[in-house]
């Protein structure tokens, strides 16, 4: 079984990657992977609770689906009334060089704050309104994954991974910044330093009345429609964090939410100012134009790797490289690697399930004491992993969910990103890695 799960799994990944040689879209074979994957699993009939354990599966799988469907629906609305144009009209860049460092920074900062998917697919669909050059865009939506998924690693809120380890105490919130704050800013800025060279050092496209670009913007009379529906958009996406904080429920409640206040503002705006014939202003109809396809490939891709882990390949493999390795640089790196083939969410979790945080106790009847006490809460080797899972996950443009979400929005190729952006990230992530060795080493962090 174990052989037959890893073939297709294999197999499913090159499909995946070739699907501009192909011509088929990804979600077709992230589908097929799916339900071969699940299928191959229940035939071997070691699992006697496999209708539970897939609910759990699916259920796990789409909060976040869900997530994703609350998140581009929103800023799908925002596009719809203009928000988007407001922002670029007050983000001002000499040249395209200036402008990737700024979107690069700001989705940096954001992405500590909300979410990595949702940073990615506000600033990729502003960048949609500065540059008409499909290719040229696609450099900067890749920096783009590389800040957020950077970001969303020294902050507890930032990405799945961190809120995992932080809810369970494995990582502490002030420990998590100061330790990682520089190692993640560093692997930003060296591959958007190199990435400055590929784009060419020319002022920035005026837009004109006419562009296509500027997409729907309202009359001057109505101006103020299109401030008010970027604030509470934006507002309703912050909010998110600020929700589950509160009622420590799952983020697609906090979007749902959000969702439905927004769907009643927009049925009040809509009939008072009569927009209807004039633009598609409901959610309702918004709602048509969100990427299916994308959200399928995502429904697929998840679904494909909790079969993996629900076969225990996943936390095989964990074993296998604390005995191999016994190094917790080695192990982290490893693990980041795998995080842009396999969702980190898994692997994560097969390390916690792996790695307990060590206790005194365990220190003490250790046979290697001084390795074990790096698995303590806020130890080195919880910190190497919130890192290297986060930041490993741009390797591949499939690896992260921020990744996707630009895959799905720019339309870019898998081999493109790999043959250009792929050893962007990984200097990128042995720059942060240096960096981590250098503060433990020098700073004693």
């Amino acid at each position: 079984m174990v052989t037959t799960l890893i073939v297709i799994f294999v197999v499913g990944y090159i499909l995946i990657a070739s699907e501009h040689v192909l011509g088929i879209n990804k979600a077709t074979f992230a589908l097929i992977m799916c339900g071969l994957l699940w299928a191959v699993y229940a035939c071997a009939g070691h699992d006697p609770n496999l209708s539970g354990d897939l609910v759990e599966a699916l259920g796990d799988t789409c909060e976040i689906v869900v997530f994703l469907i609350g998140a581009m629906t929103i800023v799908e609305l925002i596009d719809r009334y203009g928000g988007f144009h407001i922002l670029v009209e007050k983000l001002h860049a000499n040249n395209k060089r200036k402008l990737l460092w700024i979107l690069a920074i700001v989705a940096f900062f954001l992405s500590s704050i909300l979410d990595n998917m949702t940073t990615t697919i506000i600033m990729v669909m502003m960048l949609r309104r500065m540059l008409s050059d499909q290719k040229e865009r696609w450099t900067f939506a890749c920096v783009i994954v590389l800040a957020a998924n950077a970001g969303g690693a020294w902050s507890p809120i930032g990405d799945i991974t961190t809120i995992m380890l932080w809810m369970k105490n494995y990582v502490s919130s002030v420990d998590l910044i100061v330790n990682l704050i520089v190692p993640s800013l560093v692997s930003v800025i060296v591959p958007t330093a190199i990435a400055t060279y590929m784009i060419p050092a020319t002022p920035m496209e005026e837009l004109n009345e006419t562009d296509s670009r500027k997409g729907y913007v309202l009359s001057e009379h109505h101006r103020n429609l299109s401030i008010l529906i970027l604030i509470c958009g934006v507002a309703s996406l912050l909010f998110v964090p600020v929700f589950k904080a509160f009622t420590h429920l799952p983020p697609y409640m906090g979007i749902l939410l959000s969702l439905g206040v927004l769907w009643l503002l927009t049925e009040l705006i809509v009939r008072h100012y009569q927009l209807d014939g004039k633009m598609e202003g409901r959610i309702s109809q918004v709602v048509r134009h969100i990427d299916m396809s994308t959200i399928l490939f995502f429904l697929g891709i998840l679904m494909a790797v909790a079969a993996i882990g629900q076969a225990g390949l996943l936390e095989e493999l964990a074993g296998w490289l604390n005995t191999q390795f016994h190094n917790v640089y080695l192990i982290s790196g490893i693990i980041g690697v795998l995080s842009s083939i396999v969702d980190n969410v898994p692997l994560v979790a097969a390390c916690m399930d792996m790695y307990p945080a060590a206790t005194d106790a365990m220190i003490a009847a250790s046979a290697d004491p001084a390795y074990t006490s790096l698995f303590v809460a806020d130890g080195l080797f919880w910190h190497l992993l919130t890192f290297c899972a986060g930041v490993g996950g741009s390797m591949l443009i499939i690896g992260s969910a921020a990744g996707v979400v630009a895959m799905g929005i720019e339309k870019i190729p898998f081999m493109w990103y790999a043959k250009r952006i792929t050893w962007l990230a990984f200097v990128g992530y042995l720059a942060g890695m240096v960096t981590i060795w250098a503060e433990t080493l020098v700073l004693g962090l």
